[in-house]
């Protein structure tokens, strides 16, 4: 909207100067057209020259037609051969100057470091081991460890079928509800299904 407001300022602007440059361009043009009539001389009298003799009639000319010369052959020209061109001159080329390469100031060794106190080792904590899995030595020693395997499975008869599998297959089912599954070895992490899923819960 700013935009259409200055365009419409501009060009009343540009209308403006335009009429009023023109009005004194007419108004200067008839000043000069008074001055030049007022200095104009006074009109020449007329004179009336002879009257031209009459027109006499000559008779039609005829062409003659032009005397064509047979073509005459000049001699080829002679060819100049240029003198060979003089073998080009090497440009002098000054030795390089070398300037002396600048001294090399070294600056001094930097002051050893202090040596700093010894800080004492932090105390070494003894490692903390799991506690043994319990030992499965037949399928009735699977049901209680996959129970508590699979109490928190959305799907506890899936779980409980797949988890008594591998527990009688790996003789080991890993303690808590999920996660530690290393603790059984590969033969528990890498039994699959027949889709390639893990099958051990």
């Amino acid at each position: 909207m700013a935009l259409k407001a200055f365009l419409l300022l501009l060009a009343t602007v540009l209308f403006a100067t335009t009429t009023a440059s023109s009005h004194d361009l007419h108004e200067e043009l008839k000043i000069k057209a008074a001055y030049v009539q007022s200095q104009a001389p006074p009109p020449l009298p007329i004179v009336k020259g002879p009257a031209p003799p009459p027109l006499v009639t000559k008779p039609p000319v005829v062409p003659v037609p032009p005397v064509v010369k047979p073509p005459t052959y000049a001699p080829p020209p002679k060819v100049i051969k240029a003198p060979p061109p003089a073998p080009p001159v090497a440009p002098v080329v000054k030795p390089p100057t070398y300037a002396p390469p600048p001294k090399v100031i070294k600056a001094p060794p930097p002051a050893p470091p202090l040596p700093k106190p010894p800080v004492p080792a932090p105390p070494v904590k003894p490692p903390t081991y799991a506690p043994p899995l319990p030992p499965v030595k037949s399928k009735k020693d699977c049901v209680p460890l996959c129970e508590q395997r699979c109490a928190l499975h959305s799907r506890k008869r899936t779980c409980m079928r797949a988890c008594m599998t591998c527990c009688d297959r790996c003789k080991c089912v890993p303690p808590g509800t999920s996660g530690n599954r290393e603790r059984c070895g590969k033969c528990y992490t890498d039994m699959t299904t027949h889709g390639n899923r893990s099958k051990c819960p």
